[in-house]
């Protein structure tokens, strides 16, 4: 077969794989409709997908004039994908099928010596998840890591992760890759946030979309056009270290962030202080500002107005339609409430905000996407230009209701 052949039986075959998926059951004559393709190439094709275990029959149409013809769907268990969630006190890790069926979920601290034992933390922990939802490990496929910082396609490194230490000086993905035995990509927490929302959460039908994660750090992932922007080391949303807040030019600075040691944790637990004469939690920080207490109410005030500030820099340059706050920080709806108030006095233009829907989950869902369209491209084509992902339609997945 020539490779101009070649290239087109590889698009035909994704196009085939790409009604399956979004239709699925459908028949051969609506595959044709809606591909363009020749009656004899959706047989083969079809055949040929039959053949290696991805579709199956699934019935025959009825309910119209004329014969009835075979329908076909995806076979969810042909593969799976292990979505996992690396943060600096946590790592999840979620199994599910290529309908995004989960089969299981577990989770536990991140190992405090960083490195190597989290890289061994996190095989151990798929391999207790495959178990617990009677996955076979031979059909684990490919595992998404979503990690705090930018993870450097290259090198395999995480750069900007002060909470995980060594991952900036060794290949996370390939040590990944020999622990599982099988693909592995890196992808920063809150991108693969920002396309969870969109899949399943608040951001659906919403092309220019802003994600922001608050807690104990902070950062951002951003769509526009309907694609992911990463940036050219993969570091674009990484909103700490906008150059206000705190001083930009103190060393500090250059680790954690201007922005960062300002709005986040750390940064409301010190104001709190400062104001008050001693410590408090930020939950109890909340609860203070909740009964009335005036010093936290001014701590909450300020921290609103940083991240509006942050929110209307983005905004400036970004134009997102809608802005979604996470994090145990971020999504609280008092902080949403206040930013609310006070974006529209230091940004003139109108920009939705609202919590995340996802909540913790938000940035596994968004591994499960980014698996789910790899597999999809690796397996039924390569991708095209300017192609979206290649996703199950939200009503038809069960992932959400799984995690939540």
């Amino acid at each position: 077969m020539s490779q101009s052949n070649r290239i087109s039986r590889q698009f035909s075959l994704r196009s085939v794989m790409e009604v399956i998926v979004q239709g699925g059951p459908v028949s051969r004559a609506s595959i044709a409709k809606q591909t363009g393709l020749s009656k004899q190439t959706i047989s083969e094709i079809v055949r040929q997908l039959e053949d290696e275990g991805w579709v199956r029959e699934t019935g025959r149409t009825s309910g119209h004039v004329g014969r009835s013809a075979v329908t076909y769907e995806l076979v969810p268990s042909a593969g799976y994908i292990v979505a996992v969630d690396l943060g600096g006190t946590k790592v999840r890790v979620a199994i599910c099928d290529l309908s995004s069926h989960v089969f299981a979920e577990d989770s536990e601290p991140t190992h405090a010596a960083g490195g190597k034992a989290v890289i061994e933390q996190i095989a151990a922990l798929c391999w207790r998840v495959a178990e617990k939802g009677d996955v076979p490990r031979d059909k684990l496929r490919i595992a998404v890591v979503g990690a705090p910082g930018a993870p450097q396609a290259t090198t395999g490194r995480v750069l900007l992760a002060p909470n995980i230490a060594g991952f900036d000086q060794m290949d996370v993905a390939g040590a990944l890759e020999s622990a599982l035995g099988f693909d592995v990509m890196l992808e920063n927490d809150v991108n693969l946030a920002v396309l969870g929302e969109s899949w399943l959460g608040a951001g659906q039908g919403i092309d220019n979309l802003a994600f922001i994660a608050l807690g104990t750090g902070i950062g951002g992932g951003l769509m526009l056009n309907g694609q992911l922007v990463r940036g050219a080391t993969n570091a674009a949303g990484e909103l700490g270290f906008l150059p206000f807040g705190a001083d930009p030019f103190e060393p500090e600075s250059l680790r954690a962030g201007a922005y960062e040691r300002k709005v986040a944790s750390l940064g409301i637990a010190a104001r709190y202080r400062e104001l008050a004469g001693h410590d408090a939690t930020v939950p109890a920080i909340f609860e203070r500002a909740n009964a009335g207490d005036a010093h936290a109410v001014t701590v909450l005030d300020e921290t609103a107005r940083y991240l509006a500030r942050g929110i209307g820099a983005i905004a400036a340059i970004a134009n997102p339609e809608k802005v979604i706050l996470g994090g145990s920080i971020g999504a609280r709806p008092e902080m949403v409430e206040r930013v609310r108030q006070v974006l529209p006095l230091c940004f003139p233009y109108p920009v939705q905000i609202e919590a995340s829907v996802l909540g913790n989950h938000a940035a596994l869902v968004g591994a499960a996407a980014i698996g789910l369209s790899h597999l999809h491209n690796a397996l039924f084509g390569a991708d095209s230009p300017e192609a979206r992902i290649s996703l199950p339609p939200a009503n038809a997945v069960s992932m959400r209701e799984v995690l939540l």
